[in-house]
């Protein structure tokens, strides 16, 4: 098989989809692998590394797109790359579909077989979600400290307060992967920290595995109770697959004092609040309802190399299954691949998706 990896275009997106070390494995296995020029030169990555794998650099994105049968990204296809897109090839890449139509209808009209890396389960877990929404989760109260600052706008309180000062109040809306990472690195930072959710064995664990930490189960009178105090608020929900529910109303942000954050992690999914529209690392922030938002659409970006090297720990084995024995054969080796099955031959074969978009699912398979 040849396998494609194209520079991402995505704006300041500088990660890359697979290391000169995985290249090198997979042409172990026989395979070719072709690398668009300079793909991985935002996390740190020269072709020259590339080449010494024993991969081929291709000079355009059209020819990595042209000559693979399988192509790996970190990032949905933006307009630019529809057209490269072709029936009986594989996308293997975060695609975020319940959160664009436009994206949705794109793929459906190439035929391509889109494989999303976020509704891949095994165990109730989203395996290969779960390092960026790791860093995410951190990246999320660095921003947020930063974003208090008051030459950034913000209320000016340190989270972590002084001897004499009380802490800076810590929300996290959300207690799986991001939200946990959130809450530990605010509560590294000393800040006073509550963390809502709706599953109630959920915040028991929390509860019992952290000192000092506030949890509480989730619903709009509780959150609204909060808010007052919230200096930080985080919004770290996510439904696999699905748009992300809008938890957070303007109701709510009303009620912050000004120079409040908010961090809205599930802006992927169509973020989880009702203010929220997607940033990018240039233009990180916006201000509503005299709250500073911070809503960038790919934040592990910002540590590119941190972030490929974990992503890829994370994809890898399943790039191996699909490229030894086909979309069939690596769903048989290993049947979590079927729920990361978004669209094929011009069908969508997502549950989550379909139901966002109003359109017709039908099965991978």
């Amino acid at each position: 098989m040849v396998i494609g990896v194209p520079k991402e275009i995505k704006e300041q997106e500088q990660r890359v989809a697979l290391l000169p070390s995985a290249a090198n494995q997979l042409i172990r296995h026989g395979h070719s692998v072709l690398v668009e020029e300079n793909a991985g030169v935002g996390s740190g990555y020269s072709d020259e590394e590339y080449v010494k794998a024993g991969a081929e650099i291709a000079d355009t994105a059209k020819e990595v797109f042209a000559r693979a049968d399988m192509i790996v990204k970190v990032k949905e296809p933006l307009k630019a790359e529809f057209s490269l897109l072709r029936k009986g090839q594989i996308l293997f890449t975060y695609l975020h579909l319940a959160a664009s139509r436009e994206l949705t209808e794109a793929l459906l009209k190439s035929g391509v077989t889109g494989i999303a890396y976020e509704t891949i389960q095994v165990n109730n877990r989203l395996p290969l979600l779960e390092p960026m929404s790791e860093i995410a989760g951190r990246m999320s109260v660095v921003m947020g400290a930063y974003f208090l600052a008051k030459y950034n706008g913000g209320s000016g309180v340190l989270l972590g307060g002084v001897p004499g000062v009380l802490p800076g109040n810590v929300v996290v809306v959300g207690g799986g992967t991001s939200g946990v990472n959130a809450m530990r690195m605010a509560k590294g930072l000393r800040a006073d920290v509550t963390i809502l959710d709706i599953d109630v064995e959920r915040l028991r664990f929390l509860d019992l595995a952290m000192d000092n930490l506030h949890t509480l189960y989730s619903s709009d009178a509780n959150l609204m109770e909060l808010m007052p105090d919230c200096d930080l608020l985080i919004g770290a929900v996510l439904l696999p697959g699905a748009k992300a529910p809008k938890l957070i109303t303007r109701a709510m942000l009303r009620k912050m004092k000004r120079g409040s954050v908010l961090v809205d992690i599930s802006i992927d999914q169509g973020g989880c609040a009702e203010t929220s529209r997607p940033t990018t690392h240039l233009d990180p922030v916006y201000v509503e309802e005299s709250v500073t938002h911070y809503c960038v659409a790919n934040m592990p970006a910002a540590y590119a190399r941190t972030a490929t090297q974990a992503l890829t720990n994370a994809t890898y084995r399943y790039v191996e299954l699909l490229a030894d024995f086909g979309l069939e054969g690596a769903c048989e080796k290993q049947p979590a691949l079927i729920g990361g099955i978004n669209t094929r031959d011009q069908r969508l074969t997502c549950h989550a998706v379909a139901e966002a978009h109003g359109l017709k699912y039908e099965p991978p398979l």
